[in-house]
């Protein structure tokens, strides 16, 4: 590995305790010679750097994400970080407060994104 060794596991613990050790585990296995570098590097740089401090706690990161990524509407992004932090604790309603701000900031036709989503993702949630 071209970088710090120590971060990248660090990392990857992290990675796996907020998106699933089998989603995690799917996309490393799936990288190849072309993408392998850029699955270590995000590994290593956002989940042991990010992540990897105790300054934030991990619920508090997920309900930050939730809000840049809906700003941003990476929508796949987003699907999979409600996962994510809904296994950091975020309940429905903080989800719900949320999906508010994005609107007020982002736009209504964003929150109405966002909120389609989570309704898909917390009606999986409960069927499981």
């Amino acid at each position: 590995m071209s970088f710090d060794e120590d971060l990248f596991l660090k990392g990857l613990e992290q990675r796996k305790a907020t998106l699933g050790a089998e989603y995690v585990e799917k996309n490393l296995a799936a990288a190849d010679d072309f993408t392998r570098p850029f699955q270590e590097a995000m590994t290593a740089w956002c989940w042991g750097f990010g992540w990897g401090d105790d300054v934030i706690d991990a619920k508090t990161r997920s309900m930050m994400n939730l809000s840049m990524i809906g700003a941003l509407g990476k929508m796949h992004e987003w699907e999979l970080h409600l996962r994510g932090a809904m296994n950091n604790g975020v309940s429905q309603d903080e989800i719900r407060a949320i999906i508010h701000v994005i609107a007020i900031y982002c736009g209504v036709p964003q929150g109405v994104e966002c909120f389609r989503i989570a309704k898909k993702v917390l009606a999986e949630a409960e069927a499981n």
